[in-house]
């Protein structure tokens, strides 16, 4: 065996310790909670020393919150990036329902809302953080984009802000039907593209406008 194959991941991969840091701080957040993770535990699964971590997060506190930036809150910002140039009001949502259903689906985010429903609780800060820069951004930018859509006739008259609201409780809500499909028989057998188109279709007929435009694109 190699020397190289031999040494220490945190020795060989100095580019990529924060990552393994994030990667190792999120496994052992959704094994053992928040309060009862340690920093000890997250340097033996990350390859690393102790040490090490406090090199790159002066505490777990610091771990959750870039775990949290560098997952949910970065795929708000290029949200946020891209439809500053989308014109299209409807092409907006239904970008943004595919990418925040991707979201949701992946592993990080049964993770996440755990911790976010079990635990932020306990640690006010966090709590605070996550309503900021999470619910209440992806609420503002989804509100802005039916605004839009409310102005141009698109969607139907009505409080931008609950809508948005709605939109993430539906796709929260089958998110964790998802993550858990042997308790939730009932989607366990529908596809994933299924389940998105099931999604679209409610909210859209919700929003649909009693104008010519519902009548043209129905």
């Amino acid at each position: 065996m190699s020397e190289a194959a031999t040494e220490p991941r945190w020795r060989r991969l100095p580019e990529e310790r924060p990552k393994q840091i994030l990667d190792a701080a999120l496994s052992v957040f959704a094994e053992r909670g928040l309060a009862a993770a340690r920093l000890e535990d997250i340097a033996k699964l990350a390859g690393l020393s102790k040490g090490t971590i406090y090199l790159y997060f002066p505490n777990k506190e610091e771990l959750f919150r870039e775990v949290v930036r560098t997952t949910v809150v970065a795929y708000i910002a290029r949200a946020e990036a891209s439809f500053q140039a989308e014109t299209d009001p409807m092409q907006s949502l239904l970008t943004w329902i595919d990418g925040y259903w991707n979201w949701v689906r992946s592993p990080v985010f049964p993770a996440i809302h755990r911790l976010v429903s079990s635990e932020l609780r306990n640690f006010p800060d966090l709590a605070e953080f996550y309503a900021t820069e999470v619910i209440e951004r992806a609420h503002r930018l989804v509100r802005g984009i039916l605004e839009r859509g409310m102005n141009a006739g698109v969607f139907r008259r009505m409080d931008p802000l609950v809508a948005a609201r709605m939109l993430s409780a539906v796709c929260i809500t089958h998110a964790n039907w998802y993550h858990q499909r042997n308790t939730f028989k009932s989607i366990a057998h529908i596809p994933d593209d299924v389940l998105l188109d099931q999604i679209r279709d409610f909210f859209l007929n919700a929003m649909r406008p009693d104008t010519p435009y519902a009548t043209q694109h129905a």
